[in-house]
């Protein structure tokens, strides 16, 4: 077989993306394709962030070129995230592709925890990333991100920068109001906070805004589901009853807004002993699987219930920073990437493609 553009490409055809289950031909990641004698040079321009898998995607693809006669391979690669469409009706934010709400239908199920590890998952993956904090009666980035205690300043006295750490753009009330305040407002004060801090903050060029929501699905959970331009929505919950039945709740409110689901991840699963190797369901077995298997969506992926996770979280090191190369890490690694994946499957945003129409009177 010749070494032709189009014998490559079909040859190429046969390299599927793990996570979207397309060819790379087929997700037209095939870019810059240039054939010099015995030399060929490519670009793969992913539509989500996946730096871990760059290096198998090139061995792939190195290897069929060698088979059809190439002496040389050149391999690159490149990431285009695109915006995608939200509810309709609510106005986009600048500087912001996706946003991504992170929600669990009760407290104590690791929500924030997974949020701030994930955000890091994304970054590390090859993405811009941010984290708002939107739960104003009990903010936890602050402390799990490592900047506490820090303020944003204001350049023009109206917006906000944010704050940065470990390569994660954040925006929290913790960074506003003093450690030990309680927040005692009503609703409708909470939502208006929220919405300043996401429509004012100077966010930076995202692919991605992770919002960490408050626990529950009352009218500040519904009232922001609504107005926050979100691209999808990632349910947390453990494998308890309980606790599935208030995830329930969640999913059917973000339904009823039209936000996507864009799966279920199933936190604290099991518990292993550091001591004897013992693993335990603590909060009983597969049962946030069999939620998503029941509803038709995808579970993204289980999490251990492990004290180290705790630690690195409430010491401002996230396990995914902390221990880069753990079983944990490459699980949230792993989760991360699927969310992006799903993300990048959805119907594009083509609002800015359109122009304006202005209709004027001639005088």
């Amino acid at each position: 077989m010749p070494l032709t553009e189009q014998n490559l490409l079909e040859a190429f055809s046969s390299v599927k993306d793990i996570h979207t289950n397309k060819d790379l031909v087929a997700l037209r990641a095939i870019q810059n394709l240039r054939i010099d004698g015995g030399q060929v040079s490519l670009t793969v321009q992913m539509p989500y962030p996946a730096q871990s898998l760059h290096e198998g995607i090139a061995t792939q693809l190195r290897a069929i070129a060698l088979r059809l006669g190439a002496e040389q391979v050149e391999i690159d690669f490149t990431l285009r995230v695109q915006a995608h469409a939200v509810q309709r009706g609510v106005a986009l934010l600048a500087q912001v592709r996706n946003i991504v709400a992170v929600a669990s239908g009760k407290g104590g199920v690791g929500k924030s925890t997974t949020t701030a590890n994930l955000a890091l998952a994304l970054a590390q993956e090859g993405a811009s990333v941010g984290v708002l904090d939107a739960d104003i009666y009990g903010p936890s980035q602050p402390m799990m991100l490592g900047i506490d205690g820090q303020r944003p300043h204001s350049d023009d006295g109206k917006t906000m920068q944010p704050l940065e750490s470990h390569g994660v753009q954040a925006m929290s009330i913790g960074f506003l109001v003093k450690a030990d305040d309680a927040m005692i407002w009503r609703g409708p004060m909470a939502v208006s906070a929220l919405e300043q801090m996401l429509r004012q903050t100077q966010w930076r060029d995202l692919d991605y805004l992770l919002i960490d929501m408050p626990p529950g699905t009352g009218d500040i959970q519904l009232t922001l589901s609504q107005r926050v331009p979100l691209t999808g929505a990632v349910i947390v919950s453990t494998p308890q009853d309980i606790a599935l039945l208030d995830a329930r709740k969640g999913i059917r409110m973000f339904e009823k807004v039209n936000v996507p689901i864009l799966g279920l991840v199933e936190n604290m699963a099991v518990h292993v002993c550091s001591q004897c190797g013992h693993a335990e369901h603590i909060f009983g077995v597969d049962g946030g699987k069999k939620l998503a298997a029941e509803l038709g969506m995808e579970c993204l992926g289980s999490l251990p219930l492990d004290i180290r996770i705790r630690e690195q979280a409430d010491g401002g090191q996230p396990t995914v920073v902390a221990q880069p190369d753990s079983a944990v890490a490459q699980s949230y690694r792993q989760i991360a990437r699927q969310i992006a994946a799903r993300i990048a499957l959805q119907s594009k945003d083509y609002s800015s493609k359109f122009p304006t129409i202005t209709i004027s009177k001639n005088s």
